[in-house]
């Protein structure tokens, strides 16, 4: 089972080489971690935007642009059009995006006409390397659904359990997430995090394992898990933690970002390809990380069509 981010990347060596395009892609964190994708075998590139910035930035950071195919398109909205439609079509496996707002990316991804939608619910995998752990840590959904509620919660788990399974998870271990690890009726959490466990039970939800309610102390600490008495298959073990609303993730998310020494890569799922969104804020190494995720996804995509 793969433990470490070295380890993804290993595996995103070992696979098809794939292609992302990339929406509005002068800006030079974005373009070092294309130029590390393609030097490391994980993927080509597609760079949409503006062609003369794109040179003049990956030329200053040592690409050697004559591996690139370039789109020149000075909008940024109508280069994230294009450069999702490089996925519709199948010239590309996964759209990443660059320098472009958040929310003008999303209209392209979701665009009627040329965009990537499935009609399952999108949500935010981030996957962490922590070092106090032996295991990568599957954290969803702390960027995109605000407030699910239990049918949303069957989708981002599904959405969660692809991703584990792209990096060699067979079964993963689902915990949600509450603040007690009891069913309290006053707590709707906890109501929704025991249908999930029955659920899961009965076969509905294929795939993983869920377990819940628990804390998130007792959810991936076994020394936790013993001292308050918490048994069951999920206990101590979890790799996927389900957060309860936007806020519970966020926070963790940058909790674990900012306080400790661990790395991550995110994406988002439950559309018709992976979708790199991450942060300017976020590290080379992290833009790195999502991408070879998402060419594992892709990967896996791929195989179960």
């Amino acid at each position: 089972m793969i433990k470490n981010f070295h380890e993804v990347l290993q595996k995103a060596k070992s696979i098809e080489r794939k292609i992302v395009s990339v929406a509005v892609a002068q800006d030079e964190p974005v373009l070092m971690a294309i130029k590390n994708a393609k030097e490391s075998g994980i993927a080509d590139a597609i760079l949409v935007g503006d062609k003369e910035e794109i040179i003049s930035i990956g030329t200053k950071i040592g690409m050697k642009m004559g591996d690139y195919q370039i789109i020149d398109e000075k909008d940024y909205k109508k280069a994230a059009l294009k450069a999702v439609e490089l996925v519709s079509s199948k010239k590309a496996d996964m759209v990443m995006k660059g320098l472009i707002d958040t929310a003008n990316f999303l209209r392209a991804v979701l665009n009627k006409e040329i965009g990537l939608r499935t009609g399952s619910l999108m949500s935010h995998v981030a996957v962490f390397e922590i070092p106090t752990l032996n295991r990568l840590l599957f954290l969803t959904d702390a960027a995109f659904n605000m407030y699910p509620e239990l049918k949303e919660k069957i989708d981002i788990v599904n959405n969660a359990v692809k991703v584990a399974h792209s990096v060699g998870i067979e079964c993963p271990k689902v915990a949600p997430i509450c603040a007690v690890e009891v069913v309290n009726p006053n707590m709707p959490a906890t109501l929704d995090a025991a249908t999930l466990s029955k659920m899961s039970d009965r076969g509905q939800i294929k795939g993983c394992v869920i377990d819940g309610p628990l804390g998130l102390d007792n959810a991936i600490s076994e020394e936790a898990a013993r001292h308050k008495k918490v048994s069951g298959p999920v206990a101590g073990q979890a790799d996927i933690v389900l957060m309860p609303n936007i806020e519970a993730g966020n926070v963790m998310y940058k909790t674990l970002t900012y306080t400790t020494n661990s790395k991550n890569g995110g994406l988002l799922v439950g559309t018709s390809a992976p979708v790199v969104l991450t942060s300017r804020a976020d590290s080379e190494e992290t833009k790195l990380n999502s991408i070879a995720l998402a060419a594992l996804v892709a990967e896996l995509l791929k195989k179960n069509k």
